[in-house]
């Protein structure tokens, strides 16, 4: 069973560069999402959604192998199965943009407004929806983005582990910086 969570950032940035983490943890098998959305609510209030999965190339990807493959059958039909093929795969390919542009996949739309609705302007907010994952070394990885978490599903000792991991960043002051660059500096190679 899949687990929501919803952790909100206090910048518009910080939730692209989550799921940009995500997915480069995605690759490395550390965590495997169904679905993830992010919420960006801009200095003038209006929010963006962006969806991760992009519905109408994938319905268009699918109708157009499953019209190729009956305009093909079709075809042989009546001696001719090239013009069925393409024929039937320009026509599935258009049916499945237009169903996979009304079809709504993984987290519900209008959940996804309404949190949105909650946010104050020039933040943003992460919507994931988990398969699995190696818990604590995502939790290492996300202990750099200092968010809160808004909703989850997750169980009360799960969620307090992550918000604790999300309370922990804190952005380098630039003294910081300057001793960590003195510091590899000195260092001998």
């Amino acid at each position: 069973m899949s687990e929501l969570v919803v952790v909100g950032f206090d910048n518009p940035q910080d939730a692209d560069r989550v799921l940009t983490e995500l997915i480069r943890m995605k690759k490395e098998y550390l965590i495997d999402l169904e679905d993830a959305v992010v919420a960006i609510r801009d200095t003038g209030g209006v929010i963006r959604i962006k969806q991760s999965v992009n519905l109408v190339s994938l319905g268009a990807a699918g109708g157009g192998l499953r019209g190729a493959m009956w305009g093909s059958l079709i075809g042989l039909l009546f001696l001719n199965p090239l013009a069925g093929l393409a024929i039937g795969g320009a026509v599935g390919a258009g049916s499945g943009a237009l169903s996979g542009g009304m079809m709504d996949y993984g987290i519900n739309d209008d959940f996804i407004k309404s949190i949105g609705d909650t946010l104050k302007p020039d933040t943003s907010a992460l919507f994931l929806l988990i398969r699995k994952s190696q818990p604590e070394k995502v939790l290492a990885e996300l202990s750099g983005f200092k968010g809160h978490v808004i909703r989850s599903s997750l169980s009360p000792e799960q969620e307090a582990k992550l918000q604790a991991a999300l309370s922990k960043a804190h952005p380098p002051s630039p003294s910081e910086g300057v001793e960590a660059a003195s510091a590899v500096a000195a260092q001998p190679t």
